[in-house]
């Protein structure tokens, strides 16, 4: 069999476009933070990850500005060779300060923060511990680590507690989770995770991509749980609430030392350019000088989550800047969607195996630059299209 056949039998998304519900990789003539632009035609941003609204912070562009015109457009090489600088290594010291942890590691991006990391660490007879809601950069580390891996059903301590008594004690064992789940918007219960992972001899990485900036007055789901010094290791990424694009790993200096010489993601890739670095730099100094902001995003998700519910719209257990719209099916979802963006909202529909089977959802998030009138705006778009569907 020629193994492009399957190439040419792909019909879903074809299928899709030409009943006018396709909604992905849709081409933004202009990002301009709470608005974009498509087609000539304004809508308002609710599906990015840019908390914080730091992509467009005159620091922020001026940083990366200023960094080009320093450093050139790239470091044209590996870390471990060539394309280290001063720079990627004041970045790397900012960054453990601020999530309070020894040293910090920078990669390219935070997908490959978690490849480089899980599989640097886990070998082939050791133990991978997994929730099952985890991002699929956490389960692709896992699987490239070649441990064996387990999972436990979502937030359920007590089903991990059953899990953990399984596992031989004198097998090594890491458990993996995201601090802030991205889809659903709830938080890792840290506080009963924490004790599981001490009795049976576990250690603990938190995936704080969606956490940084938003939880703990900005330093993540550790802090916002008062449980730093419990958490073995903090993963975040630039490409959400620091308005860039890369990741860090952080942790005990031996620890991270270990990494940086084993995660293969790291070795065999470029460097961050020094716009990247610098941007980030300028974002987490926002973060340091300007706390308000992290405020406001947390005061702008407890109104729109209570206005969505006044509505009717089942919002899941979402407690952070991530709510969810759950729909609980595909087509609906799709349609939903497209209904939406049509009346000028931007959301992100979410189907398995992105979430579990009934959970189809839209995906909607906030940023501290939205203006109240924007989100009055959205709430009476989601009321109209929600009583056209039925769905409140």
């Amino acid at each position: 069999m020629d193994i492009f056949e399957k190439c040419y039998q792909y019909s879903i998304v074809k299928d899709a476009k030409e009943t006018g519900i396709y909604p992905y990789f849709i081409p933004l003539d202009e990002n301009e933070g709470t608005e974009v632009t498509y087609n000539g035609r304004r809508v308002i941003m609710c599906g990015s990850n840019n908390y914080l609204g730091l992509t467009t912070h005159p620091k922020v562009r001026q940083a990366a500005i200023d960094a080009i015109e320093r450093y050139g457009t790239s470091c044209t090489g590996s870390r471990f060779l060539n394309g280290n600088m001063t720079l990627h290594e004041r970045l790397e010291s900012e960054l453990a300060d601020w999530v309070g942890k020894e040293a910090a590691l920078v990669f390219s991006t935070g997908m490959q923060v978690n490849l480089g990391t899980i599989s640097a660490l886990v070998g082939r007879d050791q133990i991978v511990i997994l929730d099952k809601e985890n991002h699929a950069s956490i389960v692709d580390g896992a699987f490239l680590s070649g441990g064996k891996i387990e999972r436990y059903r979502h937030n359920d301590m007590d089903h991990l507690k059953r899990v953990l008594k399984s596992l031989p004690e004198d097998k090594g064992k890491l458990l993996v989770v995201d601090g802030l789940f991205s889809m659903e918007g709830d938080v890792a219960p840290l506080p009963e995770l924490v004790p599981l992972c001490k009795e049976y001899g576990v250690r603990l990485m938190v995936d704080d991509a969606h956490a940084t900036g938003v939880l703990g007055g900005g330093r993540g789901t550790a802090a916002h749980f008062g449980m730093t010094d419990d958490v073995d290791l903090i993963m975040s990424t630039f490409s959400k609430s620091f308005a860039s694009l890369g990741g860090f790993i952080a942790g005990e200096k031996d620890v991270v030392e270990y990494i940086k010489h084993n995660a293969r993601t790291l070795i065999f890739s470029a460097s961050i350019p020094p716009s990247n670095s610098a941007a980030a730099l300028a974002a987490l100094e926002v973060m340091r000088t300007e706390p308000e902001r992290i405020e406001r995003v947390n005061q702008i998700a407890d109104t729109m989550r209570e206005e969505y519910q006044k509505l009717g719209f089942n919002t899941g257990d979402s407690s952070t800047p991530v709510i969810p719209i759950i729909i609980g099916d595909d087509e609906l979802t799709f349609l939903t969607w497209k209904l939406l963006f049509e009346s000028g909202v931007f959301v992100n529909p979410v189907i398995s195996p992105a979430v579990s089977p009934g959970h189809q959802l839209l995906r909607t998030s906030y940023m501290a630059t939205h203006t109240d009138e924007q989100l009055e705006q959205v709430i009476g778009i989601f009321k109209q299209v929600g009583e056209e569907l039925g769905l409140i």
